[in-house]
């Protein structure tokens, strides 16, 4: 029964220290890391597109002004030359401010296109964490699969041992396993105690070899259960 528990906390640890789990955390603190990231970009690109839309509307707006002065002026309506002046002069400044929006609009343009590359290579990122996150899973899944039809089958073995053992013995067992690390049961081999590897007094192995069989045998160190193999 102590080889069936000790293979079921040995289960136990490797199934919460698997290095499949370590990686599906780190990937998926990666990938909120990266959502983050995504968001942010996106939230950066969408004020961007509203400067160039504004940007746009700017020089539009000015572009419509001027042809409708060079239209008036072209028309031959105008034939006050003071007029004609101011109209010239405001046509030479509105292409001036034209110019001067253009540069500003090219140059949110750009930043706008560098910001789209951006969201593009986070995205990227995070589709290519996603994938690596899935295949990680798999092998976590398949492992977990292993230790739980392991766990099965010993917890099976191990409920037909405890059938066969007295209640005052198992209480012992339960209590030992407990204030032991687990371990309430160790071979004795020659005459070393395998729970505390300390060697017993000579007294204490005549007394273990002339026991019955069924009497339970303590370690006078650990106070383990002492499995005997033939103590002479």
């Amino acid at each position: 029964m102590q080889a069936a528990d000790t293979r079921l906390d040995q289960l136990a640890h490797s199934e919460a220290s698997l290095p499949a789990t370590k990686q599906v955390n780190e990937l998926t603190e990666k990938l909120a890391e990266l959502n983050t990231d995504v968001v942010n970009a996106a939230t950066e690109l969408s004020d961007l597109e509203r400067e160039v839309r504004k940007a746009e509307d700017e020089v539009d707006q000015v572009r419509k002004r001027t042809t409708k002065d060079q239209q008036l002026l072209d028309s031959g309506s105008i034939t006050s030359g003071k007029q004609l002046e101011e109209i010239q002069h405001e046509i030479a400044s509105l292409l001036r401010r034209q110019g001067d929006l253009e540069d500003a609009q090219l140059e949110v343009m750009e930043r706008a296109e560098e910001s789209q590359n951006v969201v593009d290579r986070l995205k990227e990122a995070v589709a290519k964490a996603e994938a690596e996150r899935a295949e990680v899973q798999a092998v976590q899944e398949a492992a977990l699969a292993e230790i739980v039809t392991e766990r099965t089958e010993v917890l099976a073995r191990r409920e037909d041992l405890v059938s066969g053992v007295p209640a005052d013995l198992l209480a012992l067992y339960t209590k030992l396993r407990e204030s032991l690390g687990g371990v309430a049961a160790a071979p004795l081999r020659g005459s070393r105690c395998e729970g505390c590897h300390m060697q017993l007094a000579p007294t204490d192995l005549r007394i273990i070899a002339g026991a019955e069989p069924d009497e339970v045998a303590r370690c006078e160190e650990c106070r383990r259960i002492l499995i005997r193999s033939g103590v002479n």
